[in-house]
Order: C-alpha cells, then structure tokens, then sequence
C-alpha cells in the first residue's frame, strides 16, 4: 500500500498520511490493547493456522455483516486456552467447538476462547466462530481502515474493505498477527443478487440464496496474510487475458465498473504485462500462479490485496496524474498497477512478521518503481527516479517502529528505504548479482514470514559486504549520514557525521578530472587522500545515487 498523497500547495511538497492508530511517535505509551494486539503471547503460538472458511453476508442498506469463520489449526503446544481477535463493536455470537457452544471472554478487540479438555501439541482440531454487526467505516480509505460504501456514477453500490495497520480483525475474526499466514482459505461472500462480487483466489461456485442474495466462493490455494483478504462489490465488467510467464501460463483477470470498462480495457493493457515482465526478471517467479492474477477497480486508491489487486488511480498516468519523482519519469507508467502489483512479491510472498519491520513490504516494492521504469527507459531513467522522491522523505522518526504493540515506523519506509537499496546496489556494484539477490529473497522466503535481521543478513551474505552499519544508519536512525569534506593543496579530507557509532560506508566521489567516480572508504575519523588539481571545490562532486548530506568545511 502507499500511504502518501500530494500537498494542495505544490505537487513537488509530499506529506505523509499513515494509517490511523499504526505509527508510534515519541512519547507516545502503549496501551494494553496494543499488547494484545501486536504480541505474541502464549495465547496465540499454541496453535498454527492451516485453514479459513469465513462465511460471510455483507447486508450494503443496513451496513453490517453477520456470518462466521472456521479455523482449523495445528497445536504447536498442549492448551487449553487462545486468542483470536475481533475489534470490539462487531459481536460474537457463539463459538462452537465440536457440535457446542464453548465459553469465550473479551477484552478490547481480543477474545479468549477455553475449551472443555487439553488440545494436544501436534493435533489437528478445529472451531468455528459466528459473529455479526456493523464494522467500522472508513473515513478516508485506504489510509484509515473499515468498510467503504460509496455508489458508482450510475448510482449502484461500489462496496470494498481496506485494513492494512489497522487490522482483519476490524471486520472478521482471525489470529490477527502477520507472523501466522493461514496455508489456504475459503471465502465465501453473500452480496445482492444483482451485484457481482470478486475476492481473491479462484471462483469455484454461485450459490443462489433464498433472501435475493448469491453466495459467491472463492479459494485461495496459497497462504495469505490476513488483511490481504477482501471482497469488492459492484457492477462490474469482466474480461480475461494470459501473461506467458516463467512457471508458464499466468491468468489474468480485470473487472472494471461497466461504465468504466472501455477505457479500463486500454489503460490497464498498456502497463499490466510490461509490470509482469519487469517483476518476473528481477524479483523472480510471479508467487501466486494457483490463484492467477487479477486487477479489480476499487472505491480507493489501492491495496495489494493477494491475487485481486484494488485499483484506483482514475486511469490515470503517475499518482493520480502526478508525478512523484518530479522527473518525468513517474507520468511514463500508472503508479498504482506497478506499486501494488509489486507487493505481490514483497509483502504477500515475503511477509514481515511484525508490522514494525514493514519497511521489508515497503522499501523493497518502492523500489520496485525504479526498477520498472529502468526495464522500459534504462537506467539514467531508474536513477532519476529514485533520487528524484527522496523530495518526499521527512526525516521524522526511524523507519523500523516499535515491536509488539502493532505500530509501523515512519512513513519514510518507501522511499528513503527505497534508497537505501540503491545505495546497497551502487555498493555491490553488479547488476546481474544484484538481481540474484532479489530472486534469491523470493525464493529463500517464498510464502514465509521473516524479520529484518533475516532480510539484513541474507543480503549481507550474499553481496559479501558488511552493510550492517548501513541498515542501523537509514532504518533505525532517523537521520540520514554527513559526509564533511575539504579540499586543499590537491588533498581532500573527508570523514562520516553519523549517530551510528564507527559509521563506515563507502562512497563514490571524484578525485580526477574526468568526472569519474572513485570508491573511497571514509569513517567517522578524518581521512586524506590526493585529488586532481583539476578538481577543486567547485567541481567535486559525490555519486547522487547515495542518498546523504553533503558538508563542506574550510576547517
């Protein structure tokens, strides 16, 4: 998901919107619903989820759901006692485990369920909750999450849910904790019978109900993390095409509003398999091909939700019509098709395990932008992208939040994470090594969930470079480094500014006249190292593909 829109002020100004509740600014306490909400206690390892069946009417005039989910889980320890979650204003009615009502507990958007005997460690077992109510309604989706309601141009319902952050939980009961992806689900919506209703996975079956409503069925044959999961609701036009990709055949699947679907046809033709080719040669694989790909319209900006990617970027070129990266570069391609597509690899395949490492989702599928364009324009194109929306970085706060209380870091994750990356790049300084990484990262965690250390390490072992000052600096400081320069007597002395301690990163600047970049190694003491005396102050220069601060001093 990209959580940033553009300042009325100037379209060159970027701000940023996270979702609402997820970032933890200084000074800010957790609470106790945080806890619940982001550890992981005893209360919910005890059981590993292999199964979904959320059974779900969604009721568009009264505004509310009422259904149920089958969990089907595996103890990973003897218990007697868990935890799922399921926010607070929606019911439960009653959870069954084995033909009974069983007793069941809540505190604050958590509920504790207590079976009659000891679930063993290594059994398989099952219960099933029936729920019901209102769910919260979005205010401004998909940076706050709930349900959307809004109508079409012809009046018809256009009805979504957006929850990344926010959580599943806000609108069916789950294990709500992105380190438990459940193995395959079924999700079965019931919408009016005029209305056609797309989730993710495959269709396997209409069932006509007798309230005037259809039950729509969907399976999702790969593991999915929870706010993945969703529904779209509309009048809708559908059309199919193939990608021929690595694994073979790929399906794809559009469903655009009908008035809309003319010009859906085009604009969503032109960048769709482009974006698929791109993806496939550097990150690998497409990861979901059991469950085909799809591109929904949505009645928000958009979500990477697994396998029915949301659409809503008005078909337009950049961010709605904007270019992000102020290069020209952003207007070349619809930005929402390429960066929720992205996520296909990182944040669906490769999930983090906490919220506050979203960064892996983030960083990684920001980049996925440069990438694309470098595919289609080369690679002065790719790098004037992403130099170009370090315009939207603010510094704030750390990019890696606060662990287990359910709170991302600063909105910083996309683009100077993005950064980042091309910073580790120019440093490996072998493109076809460099994209063996990121294939390799899709294949070491393909549908896994990982923390930052996992991530920081494979990509250390695999460049060969030690990069762990390079991650302290741009993910956990929220500071970006100084390098501080003289330059004197055909000598240029140089050292790091740095919160991080013995900061080391090497950097490409110009010692000759020829504009030429060199590979030096400055610390955080200074250095001296002879320069051309052609190059002076003046003409020095430091690559711009690293993203730092520049400080000249006569000292």
């Amino acid at each position: 998901m990209f959580k940033r829109t553009l300042s009325a002020l100037a379209l060159a100004c970027l701000i940023h919107a996270s979702a609402s509740g997820q970032v933890l600014h200084k000074g800010e306490q957790t609470t106790r619903a945080d806890t619940l909400r982001g550890m992981l206690t005893p209360l919910r390892t005890c059981y590993d989820i292999n199964y979904y069946h959320l059974d779900v009417k969604i009721d568009i005039e009264d505004r509310s759901v009422s259904g149920s989910n089958k969990f089907v889980f595996t103890a990973t320890d003897t218990f007697n006692k868990l935890q799922f979650d399921l926010f607070a204003n929606l019911r439960v009615d009653r959870v069954v485990y084995k033909g009974k009502d069983i007793p069941f507990t809540r505190e604050f958007n958590a509920v504790f369920v207590t079976f009659p005997a000891p679930i063993k460690k290594g059994s398989k077992d099952e219960f099933t909750v029936y729920y019901g109510g209102k769910p919260q309604v979005a205010n401004r989706p998909p940076w706050d999450g709930g349900f959307i309601f809004r109508k079409d141009e012809a009046g018809n319902p256009f009805v979504s849910v957006a929850c990344q952050g926010l959580g599943a939980s806000v609108w069916w009961p789950n294990k709500d904790h992105q380190s438990d992806e459940v193995d395959s689900m079924m999700i079965s919506i019931s919408a009016p019978r005029d209305l056609q209703e797309i989730s993710n996975g495959r269709l396997r079956s209409r069932v006509e109900k007798p309230d005037g409503y259809i039950q729509h069925n969907w399976f999702v044959s790969n593991p999915i993390n929870n706010y993945d999961v969703s529904f779209y609701i509309g009048k809708y036009s559908h059309w199919t095409d193939t990608y021929q990709g690595e694994e073979g055949p790929l399906t794809i699947d559009y469903w655009a509003l009908k008035q809309d679907s003319t010009k859906a046809r085009a604009h969503w033709d032109a960048d769709t398999k482009p974006m698929l080719k791109s993806f496939e040669h550097w990150f690998g694989p497409y990861p979901w091909y059991k469950d085909g790909y799809k591109l929904v319209q949505a009645p928000h900006l958009g979500m990477e939700h697994q396998s029915a990617v949301a659409y809503g970027n008005q078909f337009k070129k950049g961010y709605l019509g904007r270019d992000l990266s102020g290069s020209g570069w952003g207007l070349k391609f619809d930005f929402i098709i390429v960066h929720e597509s992205g996520h296909e690899w990182f944040g669906n395949n490769i999930t983090a395990k906490d919220i506050a490492d979203m960064w892996i989702h983030e960083s990684f599928t920001n980049y996925s932008e440069t990438l694309f364009t470098q595919s289609l324009y080369g690679k002065a194109a790719g790098d004037a992208y992403v130099q170009g929306i370090r315009q939207g970085i603010a510094n704030d706060i750390p990019i890696i939040g606060q662990y287990n209380v359910n709170k991302e870091g600063s909105g910083d994750m996309y683009s100077k994470g993005a950064n980042m990356i091309h910073i580790i790049r120019q440093l490996i300084n072998d493109d076809e090594k460099f994209r063996s990484i990121l294939r390799g990262l899709n294949k070491t965690f393909y549908h896994k969930t990982v923390t930052t250390a996992e991530i920081e390490n494979y990509i250390a072992k695999q460049s060969g470079l030690n990069l762990s000052k390079i991650f302290d600096q741009y993910l956990r400081h929220k500071d970006i480094p100084t390098f501080e320069y003289k330059i004197s007597n055909n000598k240029l002395a140089y050292r790091w500014q740095s919160g991080v301690k013995d900061f080391n990163m090497p950097l490409k600047v110009t010692l000759k006249g020829d504009g030429e970049y060199t590979l030096i190694q400055p610390t955080t003491t200074w250095k001296e190292i002879s320069i051309d005396s052609t190059v002076d102050k003046d003409s020095f220069k430091t690559d711009p593909n690293f993203y730092i601060n520049l400080k000249q001093t006569s000292e």
